[in-house]
């Protein structure tokens, strides 16, 4: 892009429209490289904490450097997305619980809608602009994103966490070709010395303040881990949790000062706050299809999903 053009877009139009597109909160940033998160990630990455999840050993280049990804970025517009609604687990052994970021419809979907169409406004604006929606499932490190975008801080449980609304955020980003202002303030680490998060943790996951082994962590075991049975250790210590775990969070002093969403899509869908467990163990796939469409759960898949259920049911 001619450095000498002037936009005709600005980050404070930007982030007014991303407001009003309904996301809570919005940052803007030079789409320079992520080197000191790189270091981490690549630490993290050297101690096999990605567990089986080798996709994560790929592309760093990509997840550390957005003009990997898209090679005319100059900005990232980072943005959180607050999914909190007050409704809680039961206490029933008969039915396993589901973290919360999966009550409702995909966040996927919601936030890539919400950031194309701010991408298509940017674009109505200014004639020269392009730009590339990125929301998780892009080799994209939304976290760091977050932090350095102001949005909040990294907290020892590794989610990052808004002064406003805790850690119940979902963050995506959209890279532009824009030359934009950009906020230089971060958000102070207000952890301070609680451990709560790193207390709490039935399968001690948090090894450290802010670093998590995914080899010991029920949410990945519960998601993301393919195969018949779960490990040993994580079995015997789910907790009820058949999907997912908001223990770190559920914990958090900051989570003290939640509000609920103003998303209606997050309201919770029925059987995604505790799913009855003898149900998702008789599912068959075409049920599982229709049930599932359109909601997060759907990463574990059918057989994830039934290999969790009768381990909490061999429990009973």
């Amino acid at each position: 892009m001619d450095q000498g053009f002037r936009n005709a877009v600005t980050s404070v139009a930007i982030k007014e429209r991303a407001l009003a597109e309904g996301f809570t909160k919005v940052g803007i940033v030079s789409a320079a490289s992520l080197d000191e998160e790189a270091r981490r990630l690549k630490e993290w990455l050297a101690r096999g904490y990605h567990g089986a999840m080798s996709w994560m050993a790929r592309d760093v280049e990509k997840r550390v450097n957005p003009r990997a990804i898209f090679p005319a970025a100059r900005s990232v517009v980072v943005v959180a997305l607050n999914y909190y609604t007050p409704h809680q687990h039961e206490q029933n052994p008969a039915t396993g619980k589901v973290s919360r970021y999966a009550w409702g419809d995909d966040y996927h979907d919601v936030v890539t809608e919400k950031l194309r169409d701010l991408l298509a406004w940017i674009k109505e604006r200014d004639s020269r602009a392009e730009g590339k929606v990125c929301v998780d499932i892009q080799p994209v490190m939304d976290k760091a994103w977050a932090v350095r975008a102001g949005l909040g801080w990294l907290g020892k449980h590794s989610n990052v966490i808004t002064p406003e609304h805790g850690s119940w955020v979902f963050i995506g980003e959209l890279l532009l070709n824009l030359d934009l202002e950009y906020d230089v303030e971060r958000v102070e680490d207000h952890c301070g010395t609680c451990t709560l998060c790193i207390d709490a943790c039935p399968t001690a996951a948090i090894t450290e303040p802010y670093v998590v082994d995914s080899n010991k962590c029920i949410s990945y075991a519960t998601i993301e881990l393919r195969g018949p049975e779960l490990p040993p250790e994580i079995e015997q210590n789910l907790s009820g949790w058949m999907y997912g775990c908001d223990i770190c969070q559920d914990v958090c002093p900051w989570n003290r000062f939640e509000q609920s969403t103003d998303e209606p899509r997050f309201a919770p869908r029925e059987g995604n706050v505790n799913a009855e467990l003898r149900d998702i163990v008789e599912l068959s796939h075409d049920a599982y299809v229709e049930r599932f469409r359109g909601s997060a759960m759907k990463r574990a898949k059918l057989a994830g999903l039934q290999r969790n259920a009768r381990a909490l049911i061999s429990k009973l």
